[in-house]
């Protein structure tokens, strides 16, 4: 178990729910996203780099069944580890014929395989394939979980930044996946240049009132070839400290659901070709930072969660 006690941490979860510690094993496939071919929009989203979102991951030209065995051996011999979850991570995972998606899913289970994680968009979740999943889950026992790229609930800001998609899209993933018993994560970024504190405030709210399982925080990076480099580069937007930064997260943390699982607070980023990564901190400093003040606060997750079940009628209880 970590010594982490401030909020819910992800690895503590899957020791408990599986026994032991569980490791994800990255897949990438040779996708595409709607927001890129023109189905919904073109160019992406405009801090999106060519990788969309993998630069660590195997060649995609190796077969799913082929990754996943070698991403095992490694990380069993290095960890020592006995059990797995195929994450299928870069672009938009469920965006291909239903047929091709059975196919790459049933690749991904091999032997010592817990669960599934899969990376998509709310556009790009529909009961067909969730219909789908349920069948996966309940035939080999897996745990399967959606994890949606919402970034921001400000759909302004959303505007900005090319999303393709609104709230409503995200709203209507998360119920559809509760439909069919699929955990869900919702990926954000809380240091958007257009959003502020009253949004990240917001964030915490809505994911905590969908009962969303999970969240995975990223702090933005700016990647060179990019509309947000450009921009960057040209002074048309700015980035807010890394105090700041862990100032966000504090208060998205007291604001969520302490049941809500945190995947992460910070992710890594790829350096190379980068304009901003982490304001060039290494990654486990910040999140270590954020702990600590925490600590020194003596706050943690969803202290101040207490806007839901009808707010306003407790002032009839005695």
């Amino acid at each position: 178990m970590s010594n982490i006690t401030v909020y819910n941490v992800y690895s503590d979860y899957l020791k408990d729910r599986f026994g032991e510690k569980v490791y994800k094993l990255p897949i990438k496939l040779p996708l595409t996203c709607p927001n890129r071919d023109g189905c919904v929009g073109v160019g992406g989203c405009i801090f999106c780099g060519e990788e969309g979102g993998s630069f660590e991951n195997l060649s995609s030209e190796i077969s799913v069944k082929k990754q996943v065995m070698k991403n095992k051996e490694y990380i069993s011999k290095r960890y020592k580890a006995n059990k797995f979850i195929s994450y299928f991570q870069n672009f938009t995972n469920t965006y291909m014929p239903i047929e091709e998606f059975k196919k790459v899913v049933e690749e991904s289970i091999v032997e010592d395989i817990v669960g599934i994680s899969i990376s998509t968009r709310p556009d790009s979740v529909s009961e067909e394939y969730l219909q789908y999943l349920s069948e996966v889950k309940e035939r080999y026992d897996l745990d399967i979980t959606m994890e949606i790229g919402l970034q921001t609930v400000n759909y302004h800001t959303l505007y900005k930044i090319n999303r393709g998609h609104t709230l409503a899209e995200f709203i209507d993933s998360i119920l559809l996946c509760k439909k069919y018993g699929i955990r869900t994560c919702a990926h954000l970024i809380l240091n958007l240049p257009w959003d502020d504190e009253k949004d990240v405030i917001e964030c915490a709210k809505v994911i905590s009132a969908l009962r969303v399982d999970e969240v995975k925080l990223h702090a933005l990076y700016i990647l060179e070839g990019t509309t947000l480099g450009r921009m960057y580069n040209e002074g048309k937007i700015s980035i807010i400290s890394k105090d700041e930064y862990i100032e966000r997260v504090i208060l998205f943390l007291e604001y969520l659901n302490d049941n809500i699982i945190i995947q992460r607070i910070i992710g890594r980023a790829p350096e190379e070709n980068s304009l901003f990564v982490n304001w060039n901190e290494s990654w486990w400093k910040i999140r270590d930072s954020i702990v600590e003040n925490m600590e020194i606060r003596k706050t943690y997750q969803g202290k101040r969660c207490n806007y839901l079940n009808g707010k306003a009628l407790r002032k009839f209880k005695k």
